[in-house]
């Protein structure tokens, strides 16, 4: 095949079109793509001149699995079954919505065992994030036994993986969320306790609090990151990974002289790789969260990919979303 179908923009517009081999990137390993997913960085990558793009026209998608078609690194051959996140896939380099991705091999990830292609892409960035959130909480000490922990942006798609990997581990999870519509969704996942935004920031900052959590996975950032900072418990930890509710966090010092909590920032993009095959094993094995998937999933063509790029930055999507390609 010399042609394929992908969803293309451009600085000012965007469709699905028909392309040819080379438009890709001239990479080492080619995959045909099977499914890719939905991300909030996707939806922020669709709006137009986004500083995120250096230049176009760019394929988003941040996330893709597939299967080798030709490879020019020995470590990779055709049929591998492999995923491909982050780095500047979807961004400065033609993505996951289309037939065919062209990826630096130093980008490309193995299949673990006990994931399929559309299970990887169920988990995508969001799964891979929550589950370096919890790689790294437990790297700093946290078990079961030191406490409840803390979940926000609970609907979304790293508090929601977050969610059924720590309930899978056997921790008692507190899920914080602005849409209280979905309280028996997030208790089907997990959640003993469901939570306001509110009950986590209520607007006004302290520099201590009554301690709740022995821990977090935040992906939202700003004020709601400082205010729960003030709430964990002695030797506490909060892994952060987004920005929703802002890039300040107006805290003080005495939660960590005080209580001797840590901050762990959790990069999912620049990842180094022995520590991201390490993960994706994880999400085969301890942190596989099959039984939620139905509850968490919903598939679409690429025909759909427009809608739910709006819908993910109007808030409005649970889950994750994954595109079947094949």
């Amino acid at each position: 095949m010399t042609t394929f179908q992908a969803y293309q923009i451009d600085q000012d517009q965007a469709s699905i079109r028909t392309l040819d081999m080379k438009d890709l990137p001239k990479s080492d390993v080619l995959i045909k793509v099977h499914y890719s997913s939905v991300n909030y960085k996707d939806g922020m990558v669709s709006q137009p001149d986004n500083p995120l793009v250096k230049s176009y026209p760019i394929i988003p998608g941040i996330d893709l699995a597939g299967e080798v078609v030709r490879s020019k690194d020995s470590r990779f051959s055709e049929g591998d079954h492999v995923i491909a996140t982050s780095y500047e896939i979807g961004v400065n380099h033609h993505g996951g919505y289309s037939e065919y991705a062209s990826i630096p091999a130093d980008w490309v990830v193995p299949l673990p065992d006990g994931v399929t292609l559309e299970e990887s892409m169920i988990y995508g960035t969001a799964g891979f994030t929550a589950a370096l959130s919890i790689h790294r909480l437990e790297e700093n000490g946290l078990t079961p036994e030191d406490g409840p922990v803390l979940v926000t942006g609970a609907t979304g798609g790293v508090g929601s993986m977050a969610i059924a990997m720590l309930t899978k581990r056997g921790y008692h999870v507190h899920a914080s969320t602005g849409s209280q519509e979905h309280t028996d969704y997030l208790k089907k996942l997990g959640a003993e306790k469901v939570i306001t935004r509110e009950d986590v920031f209520n607007g006004e900052l302290k520099p201590l609090m009554r301690p709740q959590w022995a821990a977090a996975v935040d992906p939202v950032g700003g004020k709601p990151l400082a205010s729960l900072l003030s709430q964990l418990q002695y030797s506490g930890a909060a892994a952060v990974s987004g920005l929703t509710g802002g890039t300040e966090i107006p805290t003080q010092v005495y939660p960590f002289i005080l209580r001797g909590i840590s901050l762990l920032g959790i990069d999912s993009v620049h990842c180094p790789m022995d520590v991201r095959k390490k993960v994706w094993l994880r999400l085969g094995n301890d942190l596989k969260i099959k039984e939620s998937f139905s509850l968490m999933k919903e598939v679409i063509s690429l025909e759909d990919v427009p809608t739910a790029l709006e819908d993910i930055l109007k808030g409005k999507t649970r889950g994750r979303i994954i595109v079947k390609l094949i």
